[in-house]
């Protein structure tokens, strides 16, 4: 951590090059003594991934940055702030502390939080930013967080952990033995301090194969910022044996959609040709492999087994994307040259044997416009192309 770069001057640089070209800036080379241009850059960099992802630290004054892939990789402030009320009690340590976007919003649920974290400067940037965010009562140790766990005698409400990529990894991390710390084998020593464990894991990881990875799993979350999972979240408590509970939520601009189920529920679709509305469920549902929960719970039917769209004849506010069916029609290009005069449409498939850029390429259909195309199979076998525009959930068709 470079102290110069706290000056005032050297903070209205950073200020003021928010929106300038990095490489020119680069190219430049630094106006100020003791500080690189590349100090210089990661700060302007950092800086604006920060400004949406974490507009709380982006409008704070004298916030020191780290390496922009620590930015890249933390939990953002909506779903820090989901995930701190999950859970409640008088402590809670974080193992893997990194940027503390999670410990903050932890400490405003919590009497004391703990941030343990192993890298030293990037625990030093920590503690300095907390100062500037008036967060005091957050304690940060410059530590692996397994071994001091081990090696403290105090016992905590929670124990959370955010496993990272192993060095050695490449690529996208898709199961639990490429992250650390490898979390399954300690389960037991973290029950000894803590009957609350909360982690969270890759989005693409396999919910299934990670419940079975996990012991005493209560809850998952499946976490969903415009229609993209960002994270998935698992809550044990020590010797919960009892019914696992899958809850996605989906934030979007202006609300929030949320569905849950039982993890064994043993439930069945009912079934229907495209009817009056189709919906498409948001990827957190997608997510959860909840594709008979849907059509069990709400007044909807599905299309076919393996095409996770869903129709009614009345319209309902469903948690994804709802819209009017204007013409179900086969895969005809004739038929759609003459729906589509200006050959214009959004196109999605859902179990179907070709692909949008096949599609695009036969039917010579430009993206966008106010159309939208399922090209899908229905309950009978049948290839279809349903022809819709979007609904508004927020309002009735009678």
């Amino acid at each position: 951590m470079n102290p110069k770069i706290l000056h005032k001057d050297v903070q209205q640089f950073i200020q003021e090059h928010l929106k300038s070209d990095i490489t020119k800036l680069i190219l430049k080379g630094s106006p100020f003594n003791g500080i690189t241009v590349q100090e210089l850059a990661n700060q302007v960099v950092a800086k604006q991934k920060s400004e949406s992802k974490l507009p709380t630290w982006f409008q704070t004054e004298n916030i020191y940055y780290p390496p922009k892939i620590s930015i890249e990789q933390t939990s953002s402030e909506i779903t820090a702030d989901y995930k701190s009320n999950l859970i409640s009690g008088d402590n809670i340590i974080d193992i893997t502390g990194g940027f503390g976007i999670d410990c903050y919003y932890f400490s405003k649920q919590f009497k004391a939080v703990t941030h343990c974290e192993i890298n030293e400067e990037l625990s030093t940037i920590v503690k300095h930013n907390y100062q500037q965010l008036k967060s005091d009562n957050i304690t940060c140790i410059s530590a692996n967080g397994v071994d001091y766990l081990k090696n403290t005698t105090k016992n905590f409400d929670c124990i959370y952990i955010d496993p990272s990529r192993r060095n050695d990894v490449k690529g996208k991390v898709f199961l639990f033995k490429d992250c650390l710390p490898y979390v399954p084998p300690q389960i037991d020593f973290f029950f000894t301090k803590s009957n609350y464990i909360l982690i969270k894991v890759s989005p693409i990881l396999d919910i299934t194969n990670t419940i079975k990875d996990l012991k005493n799993v209560k809850e998952v979350h499946i976490v969903a910022i415009n229609n993209e999972v960002k994270e998935l979240l698992f809550i044990l408590e020590k010797d919960y044996v009892n019914e696992i509970k899958i809850k996605t939520i989906n934030f979007q601009k202006k609300n929030k959609q949320e569905f849950e189920f039982n993890f064994n529920d043993k439930v069945v679709s009912t079934y229907s040709e495209p009817l009056t509305f189709l919906y498409e469920p948001n990827s957190a549902i997608l997510k959860s492999g909840g594709f008979h929960q849907i059509s069990n719970q709400l007044e909807v039917f599905k299309l076919h087994q393996h095409s996770h769209l869903y129709t009614s004849k009345e319209f309902i506010n469903f948690p994804g994307r709802a819209f009017k069916i204007e013409h179900i029609i086969s895969y005809d290009k004739k038929k759609l040259r003459k729906i589509l005069p200006d050959n214009k449409a959004n196109i999605t498939t859902r179990n179907f044997p070709k692909t949008v850029a096949q599609i695009r390429k036969e039917t010579k259909i430009k993206d966008g416009g106010n159309v939208f195309i399922f090209f899908t199979t229905t309950i009978n076998g049948n290839i279809k192309l349903v022809i819709c525009k979007k609904a508004n959930n927020n309002l009735s068709y009678l």
